[in-house]
């Protein structure tokens, strides 16, 4: 039997809800989602659970992650209850439950976390370059070593536990005994989703759903190209003309593509935007900051004036540091890889269900 909790209206609200239980479960939202069918019937089935307080129900479900938030859902409810935003907002409740630190769920509900969080690192790293005697060579040569060892710290240390955590909750403990073929079947989904999120394109079919489809596309190449070219080709410290060109390629990509993000939040021209949030704010500026500051670094390092203009590297450094630590772990980051891993549980459990009826 499904737990209730009576106060869940009021604690999914924390995490950015906003007028949900205004909702009168016409089913509007359902019949417009273009993505809704028989066996996913969001987000009328969510607003539903939420206005009841069934957590573990919502815990156990994948369907909030299977929403693309196009906003239609919302623009056409006939009582403004928002279920789009609801749906965002499961998407960070169950990023909170998921975190085995609860860390996520104390910066999702109090922005003085997050503050509190960046100025520690700032002063972390004053007292590092510091004790280093603000040595260029030796700083920027332990800020490389950083980068290589915060992506697997990140991942085995607080990451892959989590993605342990959403397996435990939406595979095992409903009872699903997949066997080992169907995992190794249904991979190609998690790669396929985690890369292209071709699944977005369903949404509409229209040219503001393609283009923010490629938008999306290209900022996560680029941003994993990046990554790959300052942590694996040394971006900062290459003499090859190719290498630093596709360094500054990349990083472009990333600051202007980020750049229209923060104007859409900005302007909020569609409903996605209407209800940001500060997890969804220091994302996008974050990201931005680091293409823009990658780029920067790199300019002075070629124009040979990065000796007198050191603090460039330390701000580079300073955001480098509070994306790694605090926004990819803790932060919107994890939403693109719950996401890519819940159409891979998606489909372990599709076809377990299919293997199951052909017994």
């Amino acid at each position: 039997m499904s737990h209730i909790n009576p106060n869940f209206a009021e604690e999914i609200k924390r995490f950015g809800a906003v007028d949900f239980d205004l909702c009168f479960n016409c089913g509007t939202c359902t019949a417009i989602c273009a993505l809704s069918t028989n066996d996913e019937s969001f987000p009328r089935e969510m607003v539903r659970y939420s206005t009841l307080g069934l957590e573990d129900d919502i815990k156990s479900s994948l369907k909030p992650w299977l929403c693309y938030y196009c906003g239609e859902c919302t623009t056409d409810c006939p009582r403004q209850a928002n279920p789009g935003e609801l749906m965002m907002s499961l998407r960070r409740w169950l990023t909170s439950k998921y975190d085995w630190t609860g860390l996520s769920g104390l910066l999702y509900k109090h922005l003085a976390a997050y503050i509190v969080g960046f100025v520690l690192i700032i002063a972390g790293l004053l007292f590092f370059g510091t004790r280093m005697g603000w040595n260029q060579d030796r700083i920027m040569h332990i800020g490389h070593y950083f980068e290589m060892v915060a992506i697997g710290s990140v991942f085995v240390v607080i990451l892959l536990p989590n993605l342990i955590r959403m397996w435990y909750y939406t595979i095992l403990k409903p009872g699903i005994k997949a066997p080992l073929k169907v995992y190794i079947t249904s991979f190609s989904d998690l790669l396929l989703h985690m890369f292209t999120q071709k699944r977005s394109l369903d949404c509409e079919h229209s040219f503001n759903t393609k283009f923010k489809w490629f938008e999306h596309f290209i900022l996560v190449i680029g941003y994993l190209s990046l990554l790959f070219t300052t942590v694996f080709l040394d971006w900062f410290s290459s003499q090859s003309t190719f290498v630093i060109v596709l360094g500054y390629v990349e990083s472009a990509i990333i600051f202007v593509v980020t750049f229209h993000f923060v104007l859409k939040r900005i302007r909020k021209t569609d409903a996605l935007h209407k209800f940001s949030q500060p997890s969804d704010w220091f994302f996008v500026i974050w990201l931005f900051l680091m293409g823009i500051s990658a780029f920067a670094v790199r300019l002075f390092i070629d124009l040979n004036i990065m000796q007198n203009n050191f603090w460039l590297y330390m701000a580079h450094l300073t955001v480098l540091v509070q994306w790694a630590v605090i926004i990819v772990p803790f932060g919107k980051w994890t939403h693109f890889l719950y996401r890519s891993f819940a159409m891979f549980f998606a489909k372990i459990i599709e076809q377990n269900r299919v293997l199951t009826v052909k017994r």
